[in-house]
């Protein structure tokens, strides 16, 4: 399934634009994990390396890493660079389930 294909979903899918080398993504690694088990399924959270997929994060303009995007239908409804705490994110989630 290709990026697009995945964030075409009507249910919420968060991406993780992140890399290898990244400090903050690292810290944002065990609050996604958290994340993920308070939602279950109601949503996905997938993880983009921008160094191996460029143009995902070109098309999106993503200029710092971490920066988080909520797409729903191949919209982007919230994005946010930088680490965001497992409450703020799983709040921010809810209101587009």
């Amino acid at each position: 399934m290709t990026f697009k294909e995945m964030i075409q979903s009507d249910k919420p899918v968060l991406v993780d634009f992140t890399a290898t080398w990244c400090g903050p993504c690292k810290m944002m690694a065990p609050i996604l994990k958290e994340v993920k088990q308070e939602i279950g399924d109601t949503a996905t959270i997938i993880k983009i390396d921008v160094d191996k997929n460029q143009q995902a994060a070109g098309e999106y303009q993503v200029q710092s890493v971490p920066t988080l995007i909520l797409f729903k239908n191949g919209q982007p409804l919230w994005r946010q660079s930088g680490v965001i705490q497992k409450a703020g994110l799983v709040s921010i989630i809810k209101k587009f389930i």
